[in-house]
């Protein structure tokens, strides 16, 4: 693994981890384009291990009040975790019951391409629900749909940040409470894509210094990725990444049927 390509993918999966453009369909893309999916568990754990602590540092005064009131046996602090785990139970789901058929679709830049062109119709549509959406927390049903949303972004291009975001303003909660739980969401959902990775772990010789690298360009591209897509929800202008995602989804599927 050179030194380029691993800044490439760090670069890569900070940004698309939280942009609502799909991580899973970009590295898909490049991994079939580039022949970049030879670059190792190791590092597909650091970089995911990376993103998750960009997230904690980003949401660290929200996640340390939901510890602290969890400690001190907060009423509202069990039950923000309780909506945590329905969010997740959908997507616990899924990925067991139909793991090897989901593993299947990350080989399929046709996939990838479709799921894009799906994001894409997600995000327009958030040019009439963002304006529309007040509520102020999410209730137990926001959180059982956007745990769904979740689901249907475990397969490769379909934006996670962007599904869930998309149903809970179409659902009514406002766009930054929308995006807080969002990201908690990610936190579980993180963490449980590095235990599974860990567990596919073989000895073999560790380039620490690019992986390194890699872990470092996520981590940053993450905090400035995050710090965007909160201020383009501020300014009504997620819908914009949907040009974007139907661009490279159109390209993936022109080139996957040639």
């Amino acid at each position: 693994m050179e030194w380029l390509e691993a800044a490439l993918l760090g670069l890569v999966q900070g940004l698309t981890e939280f942009l609502p453009v799909s991580s899973s369909g970009h590295l898909v893309l490049l991994g079939q384009w580039l022949g970049a999916d030879e670059a190792g568990v190791l590092l597909e754990v650091a970089l995911h291990a990376a993103t998750l602590g960009a997230v904690l540092v980003f949401y660290r005064a929200r996640i340390a009040a939901i510890l602290a009131g969890v400690l001190g046996r907060d009423a509202d602090a069990w039950r923000d975790v309780g909506k945590l785990v329905v969010a997740t139970l959908p997507a616990v789901g899924f990925a067991l019951l139909a793991r090897d058929w989901i593993e299947r679709q990350f080989e399929s830049t046709l996939t990838a391409g479709i799921g894009l062109l799906v994001t894409g119709a997600l995000l327009w549509s958030t040019r009439r629900t963002l304006p529309r959406a007040h509520q102020e927390t999410p209730s137990w049903s926001v959180a059982w749909w956007m745990g769904c949303a979740q689901a249907m972004a475990i397969l490769p291009g379909i934006s996670r940040s962007g599904a869930t975001v998309c149903a809970a303003l179409a659902l009514g909660l406002r766009p930054l409470a929308a995006a807080e739980f969002s990201f908690l969401m990610s936190t579980i959902a993180i963490s449980g894509a590095v235990v599974l990775q860990l567990a596919d772990l073989e000895a073999s010789a560790v380039a620490w210094d690019r992986i390194g690298l890699g872990a470092a360009v996520a981590f940053v591209s993450g905090l400035a990725a995050l710090a965007l897509f909160v201020r383009l929800l501020r300014s009504q202008s997620f819908h914009r990444f949907a040009i974007y995602v139907w661009v490279l989804g159109a390209v993936a599927i022109a080139v996957s049927l040639r």
